[in-house]
């Protein structure tokens, strides 16, 4: 029988499900959204709260949020000191979540509320991360090219990473707890997931319009994720340096040969300005390109010797500590993480 039909014995296991929810720019869609969460978790019998996570996106927010906690028990809102970023301030919720599962969705109601049990009924300890699948997305059509083409870089470069993987997730909670410890300032909670388990689920949900606010992953900010992702989480950048520089030194070796034996020969009497300038300049280029690669691997070990905060906890609608694992699901950590 699914773990989820049963109701924790252990008295510090407050909620069955811990519903985190990072807040941006979709703060207008947080009043339907925590109705459409209260009638899709009333069926399933199971005690649930919603964690709201004002990262700072627009002023507006963390008023909001506190609104809807008054007016609903099952809200916790916290704001974060500035804004760290989604995937911190999905790690913050789930330190604070008392669930024994944990689901992760957007704010922007594109992840239906009404899935979440979907979602729930899928995992159990051997199965402790079940991602939402979307059959087609509601997205732009550069948003979807560009999601495609990151999908295929990314299996390449992370041969363990779930080609469903997706913001709309349930985590069994002593495998979503491990997050915080990673001490990483700009997380990528999919990347960490994956090294973490490899038993995964994966349910087909829709992908519904976005009727409030707009998204905040500008192609720019698509990018800077993306660069994000690779440095971190990834060698493929140095292997790609390091294989572009034994190339350029291959051709240029090739080249040199290519002149003297013209020299020999009596063919080139005097080599242009302009081809050697070329290739001086080309060779320059590359090299740069490749030092600036490996700055960037030395700058993410600086930010990790810093240690500095993943987040910072400014203000909350009450008061509440991160919350450790249940000593009820603890023991099971091993299971979940395997």
């Amino acid at each position: 029988m699914n773990d989820l039909d049963m109701t924790p014995s252990d008295a510090n296991s407050c909620v069955d499900v811990s519903i985190v929810v990072p807040v941006y720019g979709g703060s207008s869609a947080l009043s339907e959204l925590c109705a459409r969460l209260a009638v899709a978790m009333q069926p399933t019998g199971l005690d649930y709260e919603v964690i709201l996570v004002d990262d700072r996106g627009r002023a507006e927010s963390w008023g909001k949020i506190c609104t809807v906690a008054a007016e609903d028990a099952h809200v916790l809102g916290l704001r974060l000191g500035r804004n760290f970023g989604q995937h911190a301030a999905t790690i913050c919720g789930m330190a604070y979540a008392r669930g024994k599962w944990i689901v992760t969705m957007d704010d922007d109601l594109e992840h239906p509320p009404e899935s979440v049990p979907a979602l729930l009924a899928a995992g159990d300890e051997d199965h402790p991360l079940v991602y939402g699948v979307f059959k087609k997305r509601t997205h732009a059509a550069y948003r979807n090219l560009s999601s495609e083409l990151m999908r295929r870089v990314l299996k390449r470069a992370f041969p363990d990473l779930n080609e469903d993987y997706c913001s709309f997730r349930a985590i069994y909670a002593p495998l979503a707890k491990q997050l915080d410890r990673f001490g990483l300032n700009r997380p990528y909670i999919d990347g960490m997931l994956s090294w973490l388990t490899s038993s995964t689920r994966s349910v087909e949900v829709p992908h519904e319009q976005r009727h409030h606010g707009e998204s905040a992953y500008t192609l720019r900010r698509l990018i800077s994720h993306a660069a994000n992702i690779f440095v971190t989480f990834s060698t493929l950048p140095l292997r790609v340096a390091t294989f572009g520089g034994a190339t350029l030194a291959a051709i240029s070796f090739l080249y040199l040969l290519f002149v003297i034996y013209g020299r020999l020969r009596g063919s080139i009497t005097n080599p242009g300005y302009a081809s050697l300038m070329s290739a001086v300049l080309f060779a320059c280029g590359i090299q740069l390109l490749i030092l600036g690669v490996v700055g960037e691997y030395i700058g993410r070990l600086m930010g990790a010797t810093f240690r500095r905060p993943m987040y910072v906890v400014d203000s909350q609608t009450v008061d509440r500590v991160p919350g450790p694992i249940s000593p009820a699901i603890s023991d099971d950590l091993t299971k979940a993480a395997h």
